[in-house]
């Protein structure tokens, strides 16, 4: 095993890098592509070192699988369909709040009849009765499909692989239902396509993903472990706001805010004259500083943090785990 760094695979165009980009700017990590957009190779500013891959999310997904990235960014829904046994080849690091997107069955609204898989299965039995074929369903996602429609009982049909717009296929004839992902379901239904109520294969978002497979050196380990020190600190610091509070007793003060899920980050050594520092759940915010009033706080402020670090790092320690086996 060479002491090799760490490779990172990122989308290379769309929304979905757009996104990415923007989420490694709140941890403080911009992503760098010199030369610009032709570039296929970048960095991570301020982990010299790190290589990002901009590659598709289809790529990324198909990399992770061979090992030949650490890391990488794409879609549930792609894990799922292009990695065979994929809890024994990567590991779901954490989801990212983006990219969301379902997996669904889709038919025709005029098949006024069908509306859940035992429908469509009804229907699939009926339809080689009729025409004397099997019923076509049009997907990219071959292996979603097929192991959904496994669950559901339904083997009579056959899969159409779409390489177009899998949207338009009963319309023009290729296929009499689809599999496709769709965000709001407005795209299927200007097709005049309804999704199946029982129909969600799989409800997807963009996941930072970690190969089991690649050359983990010490120096890769090292510099994931930073890159998610960095993601979880912004992560919990946007999930709290920092309160601070002048208060006398304060025992009672912590007893009561503790109760309505605020923490003391510096305990009460580390505090400065008698200003009390919490922080707290975003939600409990109001009340938290009501109750400082309460007991006696005149001025209350609420603040907003832009990382927050500690001691442990449970994305990297479960990362670390899944590596050691």
């Amino acid at each position: 095993m060479t002491d090799s760094h760490l490779i990172i695979a990122i989308p290379s165009k769309g929304r979905m890098q757009e996104d990415t980009n923007a989420f490694f700017k709140r941890a403080g990590l911009s992503v760098l592509q010199p030369g610009g957009a032709r570039n296929y190779r970048g960095e991570l500013g301020g982990l010299p070192g790190v290589e990002v891959a901009f590659l598709s999310a289809s790529e990324i997904s198909r990399e992770l699988s061979a090992g030949n990235v650490h890391m990488g960014i794409t879609g549930l829904n792609l894990v799922h369909e292009n990695i065979a046994h994929h809890d024994d080849k990567v590991h779901l690091v954490t989801e990212l709040g983006f990219g969301f997107a379902d997996v669904v069955v889709a038919v025709p609204m005029a098949w006024i009849d069908v509306g859940t898989m035992a429908d469509l299965s009804d229907i699939t039995a009926d339809y080689r009765a009729r025409h004397g074929a099997q019923l076509r369903i049009a997907t990219k996602y071959v292996h979603l499909t097929r192991r959904f429609f496994a669950v559901n009982g339904i083997t009579d049909y056959r899969i159409v692989e779409s390489l177009g717009a899998t949207e338009g296929a009963p319309a023009s004839g290729a296929a009499e239902a689809i599999v496709d992902i769709t965000t709001t379901g407005a795209t299927l239904a200007a097709n005049n396509l309804k999704i199946l109520s029982d129909g969600v294969i799989l409800k997807s978002q963009a996941n930072l993903v970690a190969s089991l497979g690649a050359d983990w050196s010490p120096t890769a380990r090292a510099e994931a472990r930073s890159i998610l020190d960095r993601i979880s600190a912004e992560s919990a610091a946007r999930s709290v706001r920092e309160i601070r509070a002048v208060v006398t007793n304060f025992a009672e003060v912590a007893a009561a805010v503790t109760s309505l899920g605020a923490t003391l980050p510096f305990g009460y050594e580390a505090r400065r004259g008698s200003v009390l520092t919490l922080h707290a759940p975003i939600r409990k915010t109001a009340e938290i500083a009501k109750v400082l009033r309460q007991f006696g706080a005149d001025v209350v402020t609420v603040s907003t943090l832009d990382y927050v670090f500690s001691s442990s790092n449970a994305l990297a320690d479960a990362l670390d785990a899944r590596l050691a086996g």
